[in-house]
């Protein structure tokens, strides 16, 4: 099993839409059992919401929607951190 730093509420930066699903795996097939080409796993019913499949590897045709994802959490955690010094908050 290889570890994916792909967390489950990561949205694609172009539509909005979930990343961690079946069909954008290396393991997606559709036709195959479960559409998966992964023995061990159990693939969910829906194919296109996020799902918690530990063999999970985004497939590469896909990573270019995650290339600007460090660089938003980035500014998401910035921001925060001006908010809570703006209000005095602490923690």
């Amino acid at each position: 099993m290889e570890a994916e730093p792909l967390g489950r509420a990561v949205l694609c930066g172009d539509c909005g839409r979930d990343l961690r699903v079946c069909m954008h795996c290396r393991f997606y097939l559709p036709g195959s059992r479960g559409d998966c080409r992964e023995p061990g796993a159990e693939p969910p019913a829906e194919k296109e919401r996020a799902n918690f499949c530990d063999w999970f590897s985004l497939d590469q045709k896909y990573r270019s929607a995650t290339a600007g994802r460090g660089k938003d959490q980035g500014k998401a955690s910035a921001a925060k951190s001006a908010f809570d010094e703006l209000f005095g908050r602490h923690g």
